[in-house]
């Protein structure tokens, strides 16, 4: 054996460990080794302790960690922590703790006991940190990933509602390639929007103004509402009707006319159940309308999706002047 191997490391001052633990960001605490109430007694406390739960050391020390405990603390991960100390064993956990002022933090611990030469328990340290920010970012993810598969399945569902209905609708397969093609990038589209924003939701507006902003030229375009939210929920189907809708404009109503105008106006009203979006597409200054001999995929989206997947009432009215529809849907969700 090397003879610097032999050597034992020196043992630092205990004044020099006792500013480390002073210094340290982790609240440090140590209490007796007695488990039964009122036991364990707070012996000691590090300042970062004192940062994080608002108690000076004097207000601790000699009282029992408990006192950090309320009614939002999971019970079984105190059991948790009961048993392994119980056996000498340490523990690592979470748990919901109580500041002075009585706001609430999530705390993970790590206990370890401190032994004498004979191997009993004479003392435990805790080493604590504050992963509030840390859990809500995890539930966020955790709530995130589940709306997103949500989301998918809902997405793929509709993409082959689209698809049997494109099928059905077209009468040729140049019509067909083009109306999928656009359906599909329009749905796209809907989901960029959706995906940009935290809370998963888009403005009514921006979904408007997604599909008719090309056509928005020489005071063709009128769009007149208060902010909206729409949830992804309600943002899909509208989506969709959007894009139906300003197809039908471009091809047989006021966006394919030099004179054409489109007013799309907007208002919230307070229903017995909530919030309810009530909105008018208005064409003007189109060619002359005619009732269509049947019923496209447009027609059915309008009175079919929006009816089953935003609970909306359409109503479909055909003017001299151009085409009107008028549809009325509950919100399910918070207005910012």
């Amino acid at each position: 054996m090397d003879e610097q191997d032999s050597v034992e490391p020196a043992r630092p001052d205990l004044r020099v460990l006792f500013a480390a633990v002073e210094a340290s960001g982790e609240a440090i605490l140590i209490t007796s080794a007695d488990l039964d109430e009122p036991g364990p007694r707070i012996e000691y406390v590090n300042p970062a302790f004192t940062r994080m739960t608002g108690y000076a050391a004097r207000e601790v020390v000699g009282r029992t960690p408990r006192l950090l405990q309320g009614p939002g603390t999971e019970r079984a991960v105190i059991e948790r922590m009961r048993a392994a100390l119980g056996a000498g064993e340490g523990f690592q956990g979470e748990a919901l703790n109580y500041r002075k002022d009585g706001s609430t933090y999530m705390v993970e611990w790590l206990i370890t006991p401190v032994r004498e030469a004979d191997g009993s328990i004479s003392r435990w340290i805790s080493a604590q940190r504050d992963v509030t920010h840390r859990r809500a970012a995890e539930d966020r993810q955790g709530l995130m990933v589940r709306e997103l598969h949500h989301r998918v399945k809902n997405t793929l569902a509709t993409v082959q509602a689209v698809l049997n209905a494109t099928v059905r609708s077209s009468t040729s397969i140049a019509e067909f390639t083009r109306a999928f093609s656009g359906r599909i990038a329009s749905l796209a589209k809907t989901h960029a929007l959706i995906t940009e924003d935290v809370d998963q939701a888009v403005s009514f507006e921006g979904l408007l103004r997604m599909e008719l902003g090309p056509y928005d030229e020489r005071g063709r375009l009128t769009l007149s509402g208060p902010l909206v939210i729409l949830p992804s929920e309600t943002a899909v189907p509208f989506g969709m009707a959007l894009h139906e809708m300003t197809t039908n404009a471009l091809r047989h109503g006021a966006l394919g006319h030099p004179e054409g105008r489109l007013e799309v106006t907007w208002r919230l009203e307070v229903g017995p159940d909530g919030q309810v979006l009530e909105w008018t597409w208005n064409e003007h200054g189109g060619p002359p309308v005619a009732l269509p001999t049947r019923e496209g995929f447009g027609s059915r989206i309008l009175r079919k999706v929006l009816t089953l997947q935003a609970e909306a009432q359409v109503d479909v009215a055909y003017h001299p002047d151009g085409m009107r529809v008028s549809i009325r849907a509950p919100l399910r969700t918070f207005q910012r």
